[in-house]
């Protein structure tokens, strides 16, 4: 059965951006996040946890990334998110 055409996307622009946004800002996210946890927490246990925890957390944004209405409401949203994560990188990583 073939998806109702009122819930797909028509422009060719948003689709690639929702695209782009899921599978380059999801993985953008998920390793900024896992580098953060390896600023309060051991390094081979957040590999270990990245391992894991990484691909279901990149799929879970990917996911979000093609349910949300706005392909650049999304990229604001994991460009603000990764840049948190890299602020908080900063700030903790010791001098």
């Amino acid at each position: 059965m073939p998806a109702n055409k009122k819930y797909l996307t028509n422009s060719a622009t948003q689709r690639i951006a929702k695209i782009s946004a899921g599978f380059i800002g999801g993985y953008i996210v998920t390793e900024t996040f896992h580098m953060m946890l390896m600023t309060f927490f051991s390094i081979p246990n957040v590999i270990m946890t990245l391992r894991f925890f990484g691909f279901i957390m990149w799929a879970v944004l990917m996911i979000f990334a093609f349910l949300a209405k706005s392909a650049w409401k999304i990229w604001v949203l994991y460009i603000f998110v990764s840049l948190l994560f890299i602020t908080i990188i900063y700030l903790n990583t010791p001098n």
